[in-house]
Formats: C-alpha cells, sequence, structure tokens
C-alpha cells in the first residue's frame, strides 16, 4: 500500500494529473483475454477522441443521464462546448447523441479533503436503449469482485503504462477499502497468488469517470466511478499501474439522494 495520501486524477492530459483507464494488465495473462467489443458494453461511453486517443468515460444510468467524474468537464471540451451555447456530441451504444448539460456535485473541490468528484450528464433526447446501468444501493461492497471497462492506455503489472491504442479492455478486481469512497488494490500474482483475481486489472491513463460494476443475477450494477490512483513514494509517472497500485472510485451509494434530486428535478 502506498503511504502518501495524495490522488491522481485520472485524466487524459499528460501535463498536469494522472488519468486512468486503459487497463493495466497482470503480465502473466494474455491480453487478448482483457478485450472487450464496445458492444458488451453499450452503456459506456468515451466523452471525446483526440487521434486514436479516448479520452474520459461516462455510463448511462438513466434514459436521459449519465455520470462521469466532475473533472473530466473541465479536461475535455464538453465545458467549453456547452459554454457556447452547443450541445456535446457523443455516440452511445453505436447511436449518436447530444449533451445538453452538466450538473457537478455540490462538494467538488478538488483542494479539499471532502471533494466529491462527481458530475451529472443530461442527454438531449431521452433513450430507452442502450439500457441503462442500475445504481448500487447497498453498502456491501467491500470484498466485492468488480468489472472495470475503459480505452486508453494500455500496460502490465510489472512495468505500468506503456502505449495508447484506443482499444476497449476490461479487467477485474476487488474492492478492498468502502468508506467515503472505493479503494481497488493491484496485486502482484508472483506475491499474492491466493489474493489476485482471474484477468486482475487496474485503470490507466485517459479514462476518469470508468465504471466500477458489480454483476447481479439482474445484471450489472454501477458500484463506483474512477476518479485517481494514490500516490506513494515511489510513485513515477512513467510507471503509473504497477502492481501494488492503489485506484479511488468515487462510491455511488453515498450520493444516491443527490443523483435522484437531480434527475427528479425539471
Amino acid at each position: 500500500m502506498k503511504s502518501k495520501v495524495s490522488l491522481i486524477l485520472l485524466i487524459g492530459s499528460l501535463l498536469s494529473f494522472y488519468s486512468s483507464q486503459a487497463i493495466i494488465i497482470r503480465h502473466d495473462m494474455a491480453p487478448n483475454r482483457y478485450t472487450v467489443r464496445p458492444s458488451d458494453f453499450p452503456s459506456v461511453f468515451f466523452l471525446e477522441q483526440q487521434g486514436n486517443r479516448k479520452i474520459c468515460v461516462a455510463t448511462v444510468i438513466h434514459q436521459q443521464w449519465a455520470i462521469t467524474a466532475a473533472h473530466c468537464v473541465q479536461e475535455t471540451n464538453l465545458a467549453n462546448t456547452l459554454g457556447s451555447g452547443r450541445s456535446f456530441d457523443v455516440e452511445v451504444g453505436g447511436q449518436a447523441r447530444e449533451i445538453e448539460r452538466v450538473v457537478i456535485h455540490p462538494d467538488y473541490d478538488q483542494s479539499s479533503e471532502l471533494d466529491v468528484d462527481l458530475a451529472l450528464l443530461r442527454f438531449r433526447e431521452s433513450a430507452n436503449m442502450p439500457r441503462p446501468i442500475e445504481l448500487q444501493l447497498d453498502e456491501d461492497e467491500i470484498g466485492a469482485e468488480i468489472s472495470l471497462v475503459g480505452w486508453g492506455f494500455f500496460g502490465l503489472g510489472t512495468t505500468g503504462r506503456q502505449y495508447d491504442d484506443g482499444t476497449l479492455r476490461r479487467a477485474r478486481n476487488r474492492i478492498t477499502g468502502a468508506n467515503r469512497r472505493l479503494r481497488i488494490v493491484f496485486d502482484d500474482p508472483r506475491e499474492r497468488p491466493n489474493e489476485v483475481v482471474d484477468l486482475e486489472g487496474l485503470p490507466s491513463l485517459g479514462d476518469s469517470g470508468g465504471p466500477a460494476l458489480l454483476e447481479t443475477v439482474a445484471g450489472y450494477r454501477l458500484a463506483g466511478v474512477a476518479v485517481g490512483e494514490i500516490e506513494g513514494s515511489d510513485f513515477s509517472e512513467e510507471t503509473q499501474g504497477k502492481y501494488g497500485s492503489v485506484a479511488i472510485y468515487e462510491r455511488v451509494s453515498q450520493h444516491l439522494d443527490w443523483i435522484e434530486t437531480v434527475i427528479s428535478s425539471k
């Protein structure tokens, strides 16, 4: 576990902060086992594409709303586009959609220890498809296995991030901390063979806002939204995501009242 509790944001810029989610994978697993098709997760979409890079992720949670990390609003062209009076174009489930409004959590403040890095995105038109992902309602996430989905930088646990090929990947992990936020740790299978999960991985550079999905008999539930990685004393930009890294997710079950209030308002 890293010692310095300094959160490195999971954004798309290489200049200032850290971003997440291409998916950093186990070194002892075939990379193609992590590759998935966008049609496998139609309710998960990226906010912006710059060349081959896909920056920041959002998840559809209602016929007219999606959720992402609040810092993604500034790290993409979303804020500028809406500020100029235009809608922001995205592709969701293979269909073009327009984001017309953003609602930032009232406690979003990157300088505060109580920062809540969440934003809700309102689509111009309601749509029944793709089917929205249900929210995690119960506070029983600790120990649960989750799926992490994202595009962006790929890498191995032995080396950290390596390159960005714009490929969608899905990894697994286990929630090891569930207080104000959720935590997951990228365990080294050579050191903790009985604790790692099959296809274990960690978010990487490029996909803040990506989902932590709990699998239930009724389908996926959204347990968390990726917001950063804890910076330890041995942190290096070039080796971000190596074994031992700790990723942080906003805990959706702690913000249900805010989400419901925003979505139900006119």
